[in-house]
This record gives structure tokens, sequence and C-alpha cells, in this order.
């Protein structure tokens, strides 16, 4: 068994599921070994662990966590030992790694269907999934916009589940506002604010936000401005084309944006985004330079190509 992917409070959620239903829990001390693999001098002892005979169980049960973070070598010799696990036998190899990772290369792609993988990776429906059960779990409230914004962002799921319990601490709603003032876990809401000033045709204060955000981080504004304005125009499409609905956590912005997307059009709504798109990969794919001036060149470029949007 492999849990892949890049989520490790997902990858722990999942290994406690799989040991619940591979061992009871009263044989469970006797037939389960763990090892980290930062640990590991070698692996001879996950190959004795995982070639002994269970005790009063139906099987034992080998954990190594981390496996990641090892060097080639003593990976290559991880992969050979779980080649050689005698049948009844499992092995979970914790590698939190993306199963499209080139380097080094994944469990999860060596064994194809070889073995049961387990993926990570959080898409924003996951994410959205997450933040709703934790809020549950806290019995805390959260405007509808607090969702929206950390279920699209990069922050890792942990960071999004402490920030939720300080600010659940209050005992009130989580407004937007206590999420910029409080949260680790969002990028600059700036990015967001300018998308949604572009999209609404206030195109002079997009103009402002994108020049105070590259004012503050010459080399890091572009992406994160373009990212958001690629959502938003998204979001655009998808409300122009007939039938077409938000996800349920951005549900707040379809007041505001439905009225533009009847303005727009389905076909302008797409070449809006792709134009976006386009212009988020030449800056991540190098096209567009490194020099920070170009990438603002850019971003004023696309800012004005799309300020008849919504007019």
């Amino acid at each position: 068994m492999i849990v892949e992917g890049t989520e490790r409070v997902l990858a722990d959620r999942a290994l406690e599921v799989a040991l619940d239903r591979l061992l009871p829990v009263d044989v469970r001390d006797l037939n389960l070994a763990r090892f980290a693999a930062e640990t590991l001098g070698d692996v001879a002892p996950v190959r004795e662990a995982v070639q002994a005979m269970p005790f009063l169980a139906e099987r034992r049960v080998v954990v190594v966590t981390d496996t990641q973070t090892m060097r080639a070598a003593p990976r290559q010799e991880l992969w050979d030992v779980a080649q050689g696990v005698p049948d009844g036998n499992t092995l979970v190899l914790l590698d939190l790694l993306s199963p499209r990772a080139a380097r080094p290369s994944p469990f999860g792609a060596m064994a194809g269907r070889a073995a049961l993988r387990i993926d990570t990776t959080a898409g924003d429906d996951t994410r959205e999934r997450f933040v709703r059960e934790t809020l549950d779990r806290l019995g805390a409230k959260a405007e509808a916009r607090v969702v929206d914004e950390l279920s699209r962002s990069a922050a890792d799921l942990a960071a999004v589940r402490n920030d939720l319990e300080k600010l659940g601490l209050a005992g009130k709603r989580i407004t937007l506002k206590d999420l910029e003032g409080e949260a680790l876990a969002i990028g600059d809401p700036k990015a967001y604010k300018y998308a949604s000033a572009l999209a609404e045709g206030r195109i002079a204060e997009a103009l402002s936000i994108a020049h105070e955000s590259f004012a503050n981080d010459p080399r890091g504004a572009a992406v994160p401005l373009l990212s958001a304005l690629a959502t938003e125009c998204n979001y655009l499409w998808e409300l122009a084309r007939p039938g077409g609905e938000l996800p349920s956590r951005a549900r707040w912005r379809e007041r505001f944006l439905r009225p533009v997307a009847r303005r727009v059009g389905e076909r302008r709504a797409r070449v809006a985004y792709e134009r976006a798109v386009r212009g988020l990969e030449s800056i991540v794919t190098g096209r567009a330079g490194s020099d920070p001036d170009d990438h603002r060149a850019l971003v004023d470029r696309i800012t004005v190509e799309l300020s008849r949007l919504s007019r």
C-alpha cells in the first residue's frame, strides 16, 4: 500500500483508516511495526519486520513514513524489500510526493496497478470539504467567502486547520476581515481584490491594486494576480454558460458576477479566461522573462485588454 500526494493531514488520516481496517485494536501492538525513514540507517529492520509471521492475527503490518526524504540508494533498497513482502503481510509506504513528480520517482508511479495507492493531493473540492468538516468539528461558523479563500489557497491543510482553530476561539462567526488579519493560510488578499475589481469594471482600482502589489513584491506579484484573475474569469465563463453555476464555496460571488456574465457572454468570458491563463503560463515558464518590469508590463497589458470585459 502506498500513501502518496502532498497533504500530510490527509496522509495521516488515510493511514489510521487503513490500520483500522487491516488490524483489530486488540492485536495491533503485537503485529504493527512503524519506522521513520529519517531514522533508518539501512532497510534491514524493515526487511526483517515484513518477513516476520503474524502473532494471533491474520496479517502483520509494517509502516515506513516520510520515504520521500530518503536518498536514491536507500529508496531503491526499500523498493526491493517491497517486492518481496510475503502473502498476507502488508507494507505501507508514506511517500508524500506528487504522483507526477519527476525526482525522486514516486513509489506509486513505480508500482502502477500492482499496489493499492491512496493519493492525498487536495484539489479545491477536497479542500472545501476539509474546511467545512473542520468548522463543524470546532462548532464554528464562517462566511462563505472565508470558505472560498481557504479552499483556493496554496497553504497545506495543517496550516488551514491551525488558522481555523485559532480564529474559532473567539466564538463568533469568522469573517473575511478576521481571516485576512490573522490567518497564515491565505495569500495576499490584494490579488483577489484586483481580480474582482477588474471583472466588475473598476479598472482604475484594479490597476492601483496591481501597482501596489508590485511595489511591495516586484518579483512575486504577477503570479498571484494573474492566478486570481484566471479564477475570476473562469467563474464568469461558468455563469455565462446555459445552466452554469459556481461551486458552493463561491456562491457568495454569484450576486456580483452573474450580471457581469450576462453582459459579457460565454465567448468573451472564455477568451478572458484563456488570456489570463496564457499570461500566467508565460511567467511560470519564463517566456515573459525574469525582469519584474516585464511582469508588471504584462499585467498592465492584460488589465487594459480586459478592461472592456464588463462594459
